[in-house]
């Protein structure tokens, strides 16, 4: 469930002032509402995959309000929403209905109050008392505006270069996630072979995973698991190094982890995955940092431990994993390696990995000391 930040706002809805001009239409208006309305979102419920990338967008740019918000016929309707409570509201008193008439900029109002298409609009007059708003137009495959990712705020802003390309890659992901959904819905509903459904599948989940690397370079956190990621782990690696304490490095794979996706298939190998997230989140209580190193392997950062304790804590955790089941059992193999004097990040790293890979041919399910 999506919490909202700040206080709870809602749209009031009242008759559009006749001051206020009503935006405009783009000149592919019903190809551009042929094209929404093929992706079949409209009106659907609320999903975590949207929810995530509203939240970090928020996030990123300091704001208590952001939406995706797709622009229909005569309304504007939220597929994700922060800091709102409707659902919709009239298209006439959108604000991103301006944004999509420019497909290729993010648009960017910094004060309603001083704006001739905003300075009468009742959301700006009235409650929730917009006066900040950027958004970012989610642009399909061939080009048409479909609606927007935004954050607002009761206070005039601006964006940070940073927090306006950070929007922008943002509204990438969600126009990637619409395509993605498009092509799903379409493919289970043109099942004819498996083989031909798989492969379709799997190239868009490619191309997702592909785009979601500009994003997972820009937040420290991994959107599947919650758990730190790679980059967290080498600023935290780096942090740890300068400060000169002792502390041991451990790696983490899930063992027999492609068998798991080859036969179940991807959305059980995510569940696997955030079984072994949440034990390992469990497990380690605070102590250290825990992160996920990329794929089936996460790390774990243990500070002012000696070898033999963190080699204890990692026969624990393994045990651990061992017997969570709530997806599937499974089993890990631990590399771990103790900070020596002089060691970089990738000393430590590569030490680490090769024990881990001396616990994965020694016959996996086991911890070794590198």
């Amino acid at each position: 469930m999506l919490h909202a930040i700040g206080r709870s706002l809602c749209f009031v809805h009242r008759p559009q002032d006749p001051a206020m001009p009503r935006p405009a239409k783009p000149d592919n208006e019903a190809a551009r509402l042929k094209a929404l309305h093929r992706h079949q979102i409209l009106d659907t419920g609320a999903e975590s995959s949207f929810d995530d990338l509203v939240t970090i967008a928020a996030a990123i740019c300091g704001m208590p309000m952001g939406a995706v918000s797709l622009v229909d016929a005569e309304r504007q309707w939220f597929k994700a929403r922060i800091g709102l409570d409707e659902t919709e509201t009239s298209r006439d008193v959108a604000f991103c209905a301006h944004a999509i008439l420019d497909p290729h900029e993010v648009m960017i109002v910094r004060d309603a109050r001083d704006d001739d298409r905003f300075r009468d609009n009742p959301v700006v007059t009235g409650s929730p008392g917009i006066r900040f708003y950027a958004g970012a137009p989610l642009v399909d495959v061939d080009g048409m505006a479909l609606g927007s990712l935004c954050v607002m705020d009761h206070e005039p802003r601006d964006l940070a270069p940073y927090q306006r390309d950070a929007l922008n890659a943002l509204s990438r992901q969600v126009s990637a996630l619409l395509e993605l959904r498009r092509v799903s819905h379409a493919l289970r509903m043109q099942l004819q072979e498996r083989d031909w459904y798989e492969d379709q599948l799997s190239r868009f989940s490619d191309e997702l995973e592909l785009q979601n690397a500009d994003l997972n370079e820009q937040v420290r956190l991994d959107a599947l698991t919650r758990l730190p990621n790679r980059r967290a782990l080498g600023v935290a690696l780096e942090q740890a190094l300068a400060e000169g304490q002792p502390f041991c490095l451990a790696l983490l794979d899930i063992d027999h982890f492609k068998t798991v996706n080859d036969t179940h298939g991807h959305a059980a190998g995510d569940e696997v995955l955030v079984q072994v997230a949440d034990v390992l989140r469990a497990t380690s209580a605070g102590f250290g940092l825990v992160s996920r190193h990329g794929g089936e392997e996460f790390a774990w950062l243990l500070p002012e431990a000696d070898l033999e304790r963190a080699r204890i804590q990692c026969e624990y955790l393994r045990e651990a994993v061992a017997f969570a089941s709530e997806a599937m059992p499974v089993t890990i193999s631990v590399g771990l390696a103790r900070r020596a004097p002089d060691d970089t990040v990738g000393d430590l790293m590569s030490r680490a990995d090769k024990a881990l890979y001396a616990a994965k041919h020694g016959g996996r399910n086991r911890v070794v000391s590198g």
